[in-house]
């Protein structure tokens, strides 16, 4: 489609797929990850995929830490002094340290806010001004359904929540510009991001899937689809959504409506 795509977190399961999607459907992608190497091996991956002629110059790698808001003014102002001014933020960078209050401290939920919200934050700072400049823009912000119930990772989930917040508080102030800004929120997601709870318990999916209507969970695949679609002008008028993109985890609790109930369905 021609246009310039910021993808944070560029690296991950998720953000890899991002990446490989826009480069697909013709886009240049301006690539944010902390890990510079990895961003290089990203790079040469995706150019050899498309051809030296095609794919080569589509990846700017951009290594920076999202921590640091004026590394990421600084950074992503050079990737589009190369490339032009960017059509379309994806802010997908996350992770998750405590996995519940009690082993969770100060350091870690400082942490867990700091990248998943600040770190959000300071990558739309960085695009805002030259998006109001040119009146059009498309804002995709990668949440989860941390963000719309108590799923364990209290910090992170905080964070999450602040996402939705703040993806409204985009849509409603940036609409008058021709800017966009919508929030997707998947569940479980099989990425590498999981491996450690895998060897933890190998069964962890499975056990998982009777919380899910579809019994099934995400791809990084099935997030790019809802992120290209949100992004694209299919989509041109849908802003200030919640998108949970998580087998039907957020329609209800099956297994407590069966309780209530007292049917099998």
């Amino acid at each position: 489609m021609d246009r310039v795509v910021l993808v944070t977190g560029a690296c991950g399961g998720i953000g890899s797929v991002l990446c490989e999607r826009f480069v697909e459907a013709g886009d240049t992608v301006l690539a944010l990850d902390i890990d510079a190497t990895a961003l290089q091996s990203l790079s040469v991956r995706l150019g050899a995929q498309r051809g030296a002629q095609q794919g080569a110059d589509q990846v700017v790698p951009v290594a920076v830490d999202l921590g640091d808001a004026a590394a990421v003014q600084h950074a992503v102002a050079a990737a589009v002094a190369q490339r032009g001014p960017v059509d379309v933020l994806v802010a997908n960078a996350g992770a998750a340290l405590g996995a519940s209050l009690a082993s969770t401290d100060a350091a870690s939920w400082q942490r867990d806010i700091h990248l998943n919200l600040n770190g959000t934050y300071h990558t739309v700072e960085a695009v805002r001004a030259s998006m109001i400049e040119r009146q059009r823009g498309a804002l995709v912000l990668i949440g989860s359904v941390n963000g719309l119930a108590a799923l364990g990772h209290p910090a992170y989930s905080a964070a999450k929540a602040g996402l939705i917040s703040y993806t409204k508080a985009l849509a409603i102030e940036l609409g008058r510009f021709g800017i966009r800004a919508n929030i997707v929120c998947p569940g479980t997601v099989k990425t590498q991001a999981w491996q450690a709870r895998v060897e933890k318990n190998p069964q962890v999916f499975e056990e998982l899937k009777k919380w899910y209507p579809l019994r099934d969970f995400a791809t990084p695949d099935d997030i790019a689809d809802a992120v290209l679609f949100l992004a694209s002008p299919q989509a041109r008028v849908i802003t200030g959504v919640a998108l949970p993109v998580d087998g039907g985890l957020m329609a209800g609790n099956r297994l407590m409506a069966q309780e209530l109930t007292l049917e099998s369905f």
